[in-house]
């Protein structure tokens, strides 16, 4: 008896809830390309640098580093990224540490520095067809010839990213496709003709350039200057908010938003990420959207922490995190190319009538149709302001015309993102979806992803979890044999300066890393004036750091440094403990710019002689070595209670480190 009862309560529920679906109003939105197409789309890209923002991803063991470039490059597999931009070196701090140049000074030159030669490589390995781009945040300081700008020496500078073209060629077998200008700063007009020119005469006719990285303002003098609206291939801005300019347009030039996102890559991030894919397109015409950065592999608590695609930032444990943004990468760039052309505005790209949007695709061959409900509270970047707007759930018709009108059914992937306790659904494949007569319906909730196809190449590529997280190992020591020449040791961040791996004079010491920029660079941000590297964990507090230390000039000083409490651009504001040491003097400062002199004295140090110093640090208890003298034992109010360890220059000097140590003191 209440099985008969209950079983026409279940149905006549089932019933109001169809009801409820019907009787929804239906919006209906055209795909529909009988009267041409939009712009070409140019792909999705990430940029890895901008600040060294993949520093720990090359210290990474198998199989986990090559899991890692799966998700990110891998066709089918992840985020299958189309456009990979990298940072070219310029010795200085860039936003979370400081990348090596090819050429520290006029007479230096090798193609072999840093790790971005590496990382290209491996994409080209997964993806033939990934486009590459370099652009510069920061230069050598000889390219500025005593001044703080690139353009002092147009066809200089020009000639020097040139070479870095030509190198990245000849050394590594990669073809460069786009080149910038210099990274969010004053673009010059005669430098980017210049730069044109240069490349031309070398043969390098098919690169095309970036301009300007920054904000829409280059559009005002393309339109004046003939010359210069030939030499700039595209117009590459800056977080634009998913909006362009009217004149924008009349250039009639591919617009990308050439660097976007910079979000925590929880879901709010990813929504982001969600809503900038689409309406950078629906808004904006913007044609290629890319990510700062491609993936968090910076430590914790540097300026920017987590704002990747996806986090690995713990090579010595080999875990990493597989974040919502590269689910949400897939959903557009699994199923499209470089090359397809968007629908027209109106006939397959629009806004959703209850909020949300949708961009549809095609190369003639196949159709793809992304759609986002993202809530403002749940896509909300980091910049700019977003203004407010509502999303409800909503019935949405579909009515194919033209190319597509017959096709019978869609492959559909799936992503719902979570927030307040409610599961994530990332990247799911769906049932497909009939179409009948040319039409298809969907109801469609709030922060959710479709993906409506005619490929059946779609694939969520999945590994076993990482190995579970675990702290910087210590006590831990490094003695820099196992590196190749002009690499980074493992797990140092250069803050600013470089410090690679060279080897030394004397037979004893084999391999050191040296610290080898000889001169201010041509800044980004306001980069100390004193190279330095961390390591570490932002949580430690009683440590003691020592090291081989070896000074080659007699006007410079070299640096232990314990508890150091900031890096970035907000190097210059680190608290901490710092030992400086030059030749017959040392200091102890709270600070890293040495305004705070807690101690200072005489030592026996010289230039061109090999010391072992070190820094014990213990509550507020700091003693200090050189050779085993002691220098001091003193109890002072530390300038920081945790932070990295450090090592470094007093200026641009050169000098080597050996026989690395960090133990616990408590």
């Amino acid at each position: 008896m209440v099985v008969k009862m209950v079983l026409p309560v279940i149905f006549f529920f089932q019933v109001l809830l169809l009801a409820s679906y019907f009787n929804q109003p239906h919006h209906a939105y055209d795909i529909d390309d009988t009267n041409g197409l939009g712009r070409q789309f140019d792909g999705i890209g990430a940029i890895s640098g901008g600040g060294a923002t993949s520093r720990l991803l090359v210290s990474y063991a198998e199989p986990y580093r090559s899991q890692i470039l799966d998700y990110l490059f891998k066709p089918n597999f992840g985020a299958s990224l189309h456009i990979f931009k990298v940072e070219i070196g310029g010795d200085a701090q860039s936003s979370d540490g400081s990348e090596p140049s090819h050429m520290h000074s006029s007479d230096d030159e090798n193609y072999y520095r840093g790790y971005e030669w590496w990382l290209m490589k491996e994409a080209k390995k997964r993806n033939p067809d990934i486009k590459l781009y370099g652009l510069p945040w920061t230069f050598p300081g000889w390219i500025g010839n005593g001044t703080t700008s690139p353009y002092a020496n147009p066809q200089l500078t020009a000639w020097y990213v040139t070479k870095w073209i030509q190198g990245a060629k000849q050394y590594h077998n990669l073809m460069i496709d786009y080149i910038g200008i210099w990274n969010e700063r004053l673009y010059n007009i005669t430098y980017v003709e210049t730069l044109r020119k240069t490349l031309d005469s070398n043969g390098l006719n098919n690169v095309k350039i970036v301009a300007s990285d920054s904000h829409w303002g280059i559009v005002d003098d393309l339109l004046k200057d003939k010359v210069f609206f030939n030499t700039v291939d595209i117009v590459g801005v800056h977080y634009t908010g998913t909006l362009t300019v009217p004149d924008a347009l009349k250039t009639n030039k591919p617009l990308w938003s050439s660097e976007d996102y910079s979000t925590f890559n929880d879901n709010v991030g990813g929504g982001c990420w969600a809503r900038l894919l689409n309406q950078n397109y629906v808004n904006g015409h913007m044609t290629s959207t890319i990510s700062w950065n491609l993936i968090a592999s910076y430590y914790d608590k540097i300026d920017w922490e987590r704002d990747g695609l996806m986090t690995a930032i713990e090579p010595w444990s080999g875990h990493y995190e597989v974040a919502s943004p590269i689910y949400v990468t897939a959903h557009t760039s699994q199923f499209t190319k470089p090359g397809w052309y968007y629908y027209p505005h109106g006939h397959g790209v629009s806004h959703l009538d209850k909020g949300g949007s949708f961009v549809a695709l095609t190369n003639s061959k196949d159709l793809t149709v992304v759609i986002e409900t993202m809530s403002h509270d749940h896509s909300i970047c980091v910049r700019p302001p977003l203004p407010k707007y509502t999303v409800d759930k909503q019935n949405a018709t579909f009515q194919l015309k033209g190319s597509f009108a017959g096709i019978t059914e869609l492959f559909v992937w799936y992503t719902k993102l979570g927030f307040n306790g409610d599961p994530s659904k990332f990247f799911e494949k769906q049932t497909p979806i009939k179409v009948v007569n040319g039409t298809f319906s969907l109801l469609l909730g709030v922060d959710e992803l479709y993906t409506l196809t005619t490929l059946s190449v779609g694939h969520k590529g999945q590994y076993p979890n990482s190995p579970a997280s675990e702290p910087f190992p210590l006590p831990y020591s490094d003695d820099f044999e196992k590196y190749a020449e002009f690499s980074e040791a493992d797990y140092f961040a250069d803050q600013s300066g470089v410090f690679e791996i060279r080897q030394s004079n004397d037979l004893e010491h084999g391999k050191v890393m040296r610290q080898v920029v000889p001169q201010r660079p041509v800044v980004w941000c306001n980069d100390s004036d004193s190279p330095t590297s961390i390591i570490g964990n932002h949580n430690w507090t009683n440590v003691n750091v020592s090291s081989d230390i070896y000074l080659e000039d007699k006007n410079g000083g070299v640096l232990l440094a314990s508890r150091v409490s900031s890096a970035g651009c907000s190097m210059r504001n680190a608290r901490g403990v710092f030992l400086w040491l030059s030749p017959g003097k040392y200091e102890l400062t709270t600070d890293h710019e040495r305004w705070d002199k807690m101690k200072s004295g005489t030592c026996e140090m010289q230039a061109q002689k090999w010391y072992r110093a070190s820094l014990y640090v213990k509550d507020s208890k700091v003693i200090a070595h050189l050779n085993g003298k002691k220098l001091f034992d003193v109890n002072i109010e530390v300038g920081s209670s945790k932070g990295w360890a450090a090592i470094g220059t007093l200026a641009h000097n050169y000098a080597q480190f050996d026989n690395f140590n960090i133990d616990p003191t408590g």
